[in-house]
């Protein structure tokens, strides 16, 4: 799979989302780790420059599930934004976490009570960048 793409703006805040939940102890070193290394290894861009088939921050996705073939929409959010009844997932979520900086059409493994399965990206549905909308 490809090298995932994330903007600078979103790269800057999700980080201090991150050091800010260490410092409360409202993230597990665990996920912090694993979000880390996920953005640690992503190509860093202008938010001008993010294709607009990439998962960022504020997108509003649609998921399917390979093993079911259930279909779910959200969107990611931060931390503070988070409400699963408003369909907003938090960028500390697993599910978030696997899939910001990938694109549409990307498949994700990704582990779920039932063991492993794959999640494709079906849509994206909003993206802010692509919307013009650079300062969420």
């Amino acid at each position: 799979m490809s090298k995932i793409i994330i903007n600078r703006l979103d790269y800057a805040r999700i980080k201090k989302s991150i050091n800010d939940a260490k410092q409360f102890r409202s993230i597990s070193n665990d996920e912090a780790e694993k979000l880390l290394k996920e953005l640690d290894s992503a190509k860093i861009v202008e938010p001008e420059a993010i294709p607009s088939n990439v998962v960022t921050m504020n997108s509003i996705v649609k998921l399917s599930f390979h093993n079911n073939n259930k279909q779910i929409q959200f969107q990611i959010v931060y931390p503070e934004q988070a409400n699963v009844k408003e369909n907003k997932i938090s960028i500390f979520s697993p599910i978030a976490t696997a899939l910001i900086g990938y694109k549409e059409n990307d498949e994700i493994e990704w582990i779920v009570p039932a063991g492993l399965t794959k999640i494709r990206i079906d849509e994206i549905i909003y993206q802010p960048e692509a919307a013009g909308d650079y300062d969420l």
